[in-house]
């Protein structure tokens, strides 16, 4: 009798697994990044912009990148401790006095790593305070396993400069953390090479 109420147990356990992969099966996959294809097949009420992709961006070349590190301005401890996070990288990098002199939306090809100031509020596409570094492609490995290592609390927001803006910000990157909604509204450049002016 044990051995039976055993195996009824461990059937009914099997089931319900059983049927628990079936409906994670079943269900639509849930997608963090859109595909071109998705893109075009959305319904322009549901897309971040009402004009339709530039085609040339489809294969934009990765010119440069930023890592940013977002954090609750309203927190003090948090602040803090975002604040040492960047100084930290900074000392590790080498990136003392080397404050970028370009525009943030400037892909650059060819510029020396560099350190953005602080957003200390929301600003640009960002819902909430942040950071970023300027990154030549060459020097992306190494800066983004430092920062995913050593980031701790914090949410790391990753991304290419193409000049396609929208597609950098909302296709093209990458998180480490939590995810943060962008606003991709406020974006000018649409086309390979271009920078804000």
């Amino acid at each position: 009798k044990q051995w039976y109420q055993r195996r009824v147990a461990i059937t009914a356990g099997d089931c319900t697994m059983s049927l628990l992969s079936l409906l994670l099966l079943l269900a639509p996959p849930c997608a963090a990044h859109y595909t071109t294809h998705d893109w075009n097949a959305m319904p322009a009420s549901n897309r971040l912009l009402s004009s339709p992709v530039n085609p040339s961006c489809a294969d934009a070349e990765f010119l440069s990148y930023h890592i940013h590190v977002l954090f609750w301005q309203q927190s003090p401890p948090h602040v803090a401790g975002a604040m040492h996070l960047r100084n930290h990288f900074i000392t590790h990098f080498e990136l003392l006095d080397r404050n970028c002199t370009i525009e943030a939306g400037d892909p650059a090809p060819g510029h020396d790593m560099c350190v953005f100031e602080v957003d200390w509020e929301p600003a640009g596409p960002f819902t909430t305070a942040q950071y970023s570094f300027f990154i030549p492609p060459d020097l992306l490995e190494q800066t983004t396993a430092w920062m995913i290592q050593n980031r701790g609390i914090y949410d790391v927001y990753i991304h290419p400069n193409t000049g396609c803006e929208l597609q950098d910000h909302t296709l093209w990157y990458t998180v480490s953390g939590n995810k943060w909604p962008v606003d991709g509204s406020i974006f000018t450049c649409d086309y390979p090479g271009c920078h804000p002016t």
